[in-house]
């Protein structure tokens, strides 16, 4: 039976410690697709020049490269060096699949899918056995859960609760995603990228398939 568990586990060892000292103010979200090198982490709540210095000095970090950005969010490539533990692997090495990964204040706070009870306890000793401190913070079957955050951060799920409530949804609508970006003190940008994070991870966990499998088809060709 499928299951989700979310769990909480140190970022010492995993490259993102020395970047948390470095701009403790920072948050970071995980993009759950899947890139050819390193991951695509959205950097946020701290000027782009103090993340980007914390970049630098970070020895845990290889290379970074920025993708895209907001006034108020940046999307970067980072490359972690071959001696930190790889988070996004080991899960996937004991059978798990990131729905979500975040890191509000230097402890990744990761949604984990998994088919079996049994993989969410190996994947708790794999990290245990790198001395990352996992704390399993909830931990429930996916068909027994009708309302949840499932998948969600608690800030994609504040802001989803915020569009309803301010009648985003409405049709017609109550509110433009300006006025909506206004009233939650965000850009216009940086409210689009966090409610198709949002939508991406409802997606993953509801409809019960892997980020990979949302990523849009190639077009055809002449050829197909």
């Amino acid at each position: 039976m499928t299951s989700i568990v979310n769990l909480e586990i140190s970022g010492e060892g995993t490259g993102l410690a020395e970047l948390f000292n470095a701009v403790p103010s920072l948050s970071c979200e995980a993009e759950t697709t899947v890139v050819s090198k390193g991951h695509d982490l959205w950097l946020s709540d701290a000027p782009r020049a103090e993340i980007e210095d914390g970049l630098e000095k970070a020895s845990a970090i290889d290379h970074y490269t920025c993708v895209n950005g907001a006034d108020e969010e940046w999307l970067y490539n980072v490359e972690f060096s071959p001696e930190t533990t790889d988070v996004f692997e080991l899960v996937l090495e004991e059978g798990g699949t990131i729905l979500d990964a975040s890191a509000p204040d230097g402890s990744w706070v990761l949604n984990i899918r998994v088919q079996e009870r049994s993989d969410a306890s190996a994947i708790y000793d794999a990290f245990e056995d790198r001395e990352l401190s996992p704390t399993i913070i909830r931990l429930y079957d996916t068909s027994a859960e009708s309302h949840s955050q499932a998948g969600l951060t608690q800030r994609q799920y504040d802001t989803l609760v915020a569009a309803v409530d301010h009648g985003y949804f409405d049709i017609p609508r109550e509110v433009s995603m300006q006025e909506l970006a206004d009233e939650l003190d965000i850009s216009h940008q940086a409210l689009s990228e966090r409610l198709r994070r949002a939508y991406r991870s409802l997606v993953t966990s509801e409809l019960d398939v892997t980020p990979e499998e949302t990523e849009p088809s190639p077009s055809p060709s002449l050829s197909d």
